[in-house]
């Protein structure tokens, strides 16, 4: 079995549809995905509807979170995303990722930067709005050559000239909604990035609040990264996870590239209780 807990689409910053998603996934010989968009699920029901034979979706979300100003992403899975606590705060978050889109773009204009709101909302075609589109506006635009030149401090990385913060609640109440929503957290890529990295005493804090599981095994972890979050894993009982991360072109259309074991799997089904896997078609049946 190959499992894969964390892939985008278009209902956030990926660059394919839900289903091409799922299509994607199925090509690579996934047997379960879970689609886990930026702050919100409108992308489940078509990527459920796109399951092939044999293929599990996993539904999820990765939620934005704040630690002292910084950034922390925490995924849920398996939970009940009509859970009012729940659905409200993912709410404001968006709300809060859209106000955000518009005062940057108006700081980048100011720079000479010739992008718009609207051009940036048609890039995420009704999905989450994020820097990631505004990046991708700028190099339609020929400002940067390259997708990663936007995450600088010359434009939107944290510090830069045209970056704006935004609201996200903190991992530990972030935990407590997805728990309250019978739903699984565990951390996302906590090594990826070069500025600032969750301090390691943290992880002990937020399995104490109900943190479940950990990304070890990530595309921008290298090997002394992983060996530390094992270790780290093992000392707080949080569930050791492999996922690729995939936003399609952006990264390279990776899915499966990482994975979690099945026993691993196993044990996040088995504290779940807000939702449940929703399986494709048996051999022979038509989606």
């Amino acid at each position: 079995m190959r499992v894969d807990l964390h892939v985008h689409s278009t209902a956030s910053d990926g660059t394919e549809s839900p289903a091409e998603v799922m299509r994607r996934a199925h090509q690579a010989d996934i047997d379960v995905v879970a689609l886990t968009d930026h702050d919100t699920t409108a992308g489940l029901a078509e990527a459920g509807r796109a399951l092939a034979a044999g293929l599990t979706l996993v539904p999820g979300i990765e939620l934005s979170c704040l630690v002292e100003s910084h950034s922390v992403h925490l995924l849920g899975y398996l939970f009940d995303p009509a859970e009012p606590r729940l659905a409200a705060e993912c709410a404001r978050i968006r709300r809060s990722r859209l106000g955000r889109a518009r005062r940057m773009v108006t700081r980048l204009r100011a720079l000479g930067v010739p992008v718009t709101f609207e051009q940036v909302a048609a890039i995420a075609n009704g999905g989450t709005v994020g820097r990631p589109h505004i990046a991708r506006a700028m190099v339609a635009a020929g400002v940067i050559k390259r997708f990663a030149d936007a995450f600088t401090t010359d434009w939107i990385a944290p510090g830069g000239r045209a970056y704006v913060g935004r609201y996200a609640p903190s991992p530990r109440r972030a935990i407590s909604l997805l728990r309250s929503a019978g739903g699984v957290a565990a951390l996302a890529h906590p090594r990826a990035g070069r500025r600032w990295q969750l301090p390691a005493d943290w992880l002990a804090t937020l399995a104490s609040a109900g943190l479940a599981g950990i990304e070890v095994d990530h595309p921008d972890h290298d090997e002394a990264q992983r060996e530390e979050l094992r270790r780290a894993a093992k000392q707080t009982g949080l569930i050791p996870l492999g996922s690729s991360d995939d936003h399609g072109s952006l990264t390279g259309h990776r899915i499966g590239c990482e994975t979690t074991s099945p026993a691993n799997y196993q044990r996040l089904l088995a504290l779940a209780t807000g939702a449940k896997p929703v399986q494709g078609p048996r051999q022979g049946q038509v989606p």
